[in-house]
């Protein structure tokens, strides 16, 4: 294995681990688990996951952010992916959220069809929205820039 790969690796779950089991984390976590009879090819009971957190605009009120949605390819097909979205979905209702957003890359094909089989707007296409970032070096410069107390 790639050394830093590795450390890499190591720092993600550190920063997962320390991020979200906190006394306030900064986001949540469903998992997707068969039991250990129908475990993975590699062992694995835990099959998927969806990772989400709230936000808030201030035009429309809460929504939450569905970060990541997974499910291993052995058990795609099976509903697990459409039911860790609909959970999220209904977590975010229960937290009177009322919208659930999402971003995925221009490649995901097969993600994009299955979100917009459940009703998912492209809003890059309909509002025209444009998802940006600010990481690294120029997050710290932006930083700099804040008026000094």
């Amino acid at each position: 294995m790639d050394t830093q790969r590795h450390k890499d690796k190591s720092r993600y779950l550190r920063e997962l681990e320390r991020d979200g089991f906190c006394q306030n984390p900064f986001f949540q976590c469903l998992v997707a688990e068969v039991p250990q009879e129908q475990k993975s090819k590699d062992g694995f009971t835990v099959v998927g996951y969806a990772l989400y957190f709230y936000t808030y605009s201030t035009w429309k009120g809460r929504s939450v952010y569905l970060e990541d949605l997974y499910v291993m390819p052995e058990f795609r097909e099976n509903g697990i992916g459409k039911g860790l979205l609909s959970t999220v979905a209904k977590v975010g209702k229960e937290n009177q959220c009322v919208r659930l957003q999402l971003a995925m890359r221009n490649w995901n094909t097969p993600a994009r069809d299955f979100y917009a089989a459940k009703g998912a707007q492209d809003l890059t296409v309909s509002e025209g929205w444009h998802f940006l970032r600010f990481d690294g070096e120029c997050l710290d410069n932006l930083a700099k820039e804040a008026p000094h107390d």
